[in-house]
């Protein structure tokens, strides 16, 4: 006896989201992304099953932040030896790697258990507008959102 009822294999099935980074806030965009990571917006939703979605996050390096973020936060890593507390403030952070600012973000905003590794395994970050999966994108998220604050450059 099948178990798929009607349409309830679609509801289940994993579809590539592309959203575009550019001008739009950090925190709003890092919640929206952890919420289609983790499955929310699927009428499947169960917290303890893996139901989420691919997210190809583009344009990661022209991310805003509100107020005097770019200066002042700072993100930190530590060696676990003796005076091995690492520092480096978002703007430093922007120019060597942007991606980390948005996987960051996202990672502190899904929950903490064992599957945010797997649903962070399914989110993509890309500096510039390329990315290899244009084949794969069905949703996109690129619509130009009115600017309310500076991008960080």
């Amino acid at each position: 006896m099948s178990t798929g009822i009607g349409n309830a294999t679609l509801a289940y099935a994993r579809v590539w989201h592309l959203v575009d980074a550019r001008g739009q806030v950090l925190g709003r965009l890092g919640s929206q992304i952890a919420q289609t990571l983790m499955g929310k917006h699927k009428p499947t939703y169960d917290p303890s099953a893996d139901c989420g979605d691919y997210v190809v996050v583009v344009n990661a390096k022209h991310i805003a932040v509100t107020g005097r973020k770019g200066e002042q936060k700072n993100y930190w890593s530590h060696s676990r030896y003796p005076g091995g507390l690492k520092l480096i403030s978002m703007e430093k952070l922007q120019e060597k790697n942007p991606e980390k600012i948005i996987e960051k973000a996202v990672s502190g905003m899904l929950p903490k258990n064992r599957l945010r590794k797997v649903r962070l395994g399914r989110l993509m970050v890309y500096p510039d507008g390329e990315h290899p999966y244009d084949g794969n994108i069905i949703k996109r998220y690129d619509t130009k959102i009115p600017l309310v604050v500076q991008p960080i450059e």
